[in-house]
């Protein structure tokens, strides 16, 4: 096969997508060339390699808002990924901006999230030195981490978009700020969901005026929100004025009414405590690190490489590993 199949998607690009868009044929590349793919472009090929990730399967059993959630509708770190991805691509399709450069962007944009959400942030960043924050490890973790230390080779785009994603830098495509931007209104807006089944609120505890410009429920919100991006949009991505004064009501909002409420952070402390004594012990005790991880460790450092694997673990597997380290076992009969 000679490529004209993917010729033929670049050509589509070309004759379709906004003077704005990020065509994958002007793309700055990757750190290490390679053949290109006869079939998928660029972009798509990046989107590909996140989905088949170890990291993103791990997506799974992390958790989002609610700790240890009894229940199987709440949202964990991959759905979240999936709800990110859906209204990111709803918007850049509207915009006739690049599609697939904005849903590999949103499908990376959480893979170095540590098990316990951002509990397990807050604890790895107090005891790393130099700090800690998921964005960075997201982008360490397609960089270096996945494939035993070969990365996979993204773009420079999409790696640009993970690493901007949320504070900071805005990302240097259009399709990257979409990323951001939908990142937002999907968690606020399951955040609620969440809450709602917890029972920690109800709708009805959203204050009117905020209700009054973004609606008085999910749907409503959502539309409205995605709508206010599409149509005040063109070289920068933004939201109508009072659309965005609104939402910054919500999302305070939500940080007093849920992000800090009792029923959410039970567990916190525990969870904060678990990842840093994990921390620690990997710290004290490379040597009990699988074999890829005392590799970081001998090139730069046990503290780097015990952030590196516990920021990977999964709720339960950091849970199954503070228990075989510090839970004395029952003695065999």
């Amino acid at each position: 096969m000679d490529g004209h199949i993917r010729e033929r998607q670049l050509e589509t690009e070309r004759n379709t997508l906004s003077p704005f868009a990020m065509l994958c044929c002007n793309t700055a590349g990757r750190a290490q060339p390679e053949p290109e793919c006869p079939v998928r472009t660029a972009y798509q090929r990046d989107r590909d390699r996140i989905i088949h990730s170890s990291a993103f399967r791990r997506l799974k059993d992390k958790t989002q808002v609610f700790l240890s959630p009894e229940g199987d509708h709440y949202r964990t770190r991959l759905t979240h990924t999936l709800e990110v991805a859906q209204i990111a691509r709803t918007i850049a399709r509207a915009l006739k901006l690049n599609e697939d450069l904005t849903e590999a962007i949103a499908l990376g944009h959480d893979l170095g999230h540590t098990p316990f959400g951002h509990a397990g942030e807050r604890a790895l960043r107090a005891v790393m030195d130099g700090g800690f924050t998921h964005y960075e490890q997201s982008l360490r973790a397609v960089d270096v981490l996945e494939k035993n230390g070969m990365g996979l080779n993204l773009t420079y785009e999409v790696r640009n978009g993970i690493l901007c994603h949320t504070t900071g830098p805005e990302a240097a495509t259009l399709e990257g700020r979409i990323v951001k931007i939908a990142d937002r209104i999907a968690y606020v807006n399951h955040d609620i969901d969440d809450a709602e089944r917890a029972d920690v609120m109800r709708e009805e505890d959203i204050p009117y005026d905020i209700r009054k410009i973004l609606g008085d429920n999910k749907s409503d919100r959502f539309d409205t929100l995605v709508i206010s991006v599409i149509e005040n949009s063109t070289d920068n991505i933004c939201m109508a004025p009072n659309v965005a004064q609104a939402f910054d009501k919500l999302h305070r909002f939500m940080f007093d009414k849920v992000y800090t409420n009792p029923v959410c952070k039970s567990e916190e402390s525990k969870a904060i405590e678990l990842v840093q004594m994990l921390f620690h012990h990997y710290c004290r005790h490379p040597d009990e690190l699988p074999g890829f991880y005392k590799d970081i460790a001998a090139d730069q450092g046990a503290q780097r490489a015990a952030c590196d694997y516990i920021s990977g673990m999964s709720d339960r597997f950091a849970k199954s590993a503070y228990m075989n380290l510090f839970v004395p076992k029952s003695w065999e009969e």
